[in-house]
């Protein structure tokens, strides 16, 4: 990852619905879940949802597989994880022990 693209993933999920959006599609990892079923429990119109469903898949934070007549979405992990991995890279400046509760803390998921 590249500061370019950790600048487009940030504000891909700087905006609340999308970060909500993108929280509900990492809950529902890995089966992911319809446009309509992530609009209707977002309690958005499903043009609106589309919307923040465009930003996010630009943004390389979601993917999407046409299934039938829908179009199922899931949270890109991979993604997540390198952006994440951009964030904390330098944190520990060879020290490991500096970054031991933010890797407990995630090594829980």
């Amino acid at each position: 990852m590249d500061i370019e693209s950790a600048t487009t993933s940030l504000a891909g999920l700087a905006q609340a619905t999308r970060l909500e959006t993108f929280r509900l599609l990492v809950r529902h990892e890995p089966a992911g879940l319809p446009a309509g079923e992530v609009a209707r429990l977002m309690g958005v119109p499903q043009n609106t949802m589309s919307t923040h469903l465009a930003v996010l898949a630009r943004a390389g934070l979601v993917t999407s597989e046409r299934r039938s007549r829908s179009i199922i979405y899931r949270a890109s992990l991979g993604h997540l994880r390198a952006l994440t991995l951009f964030l904390v890279k330098d944190c520990c400046q060879g020290r490991p022990e500096l970054c031991e509760s933010l890797v407990a803390e995630l090594a829980c998921c």
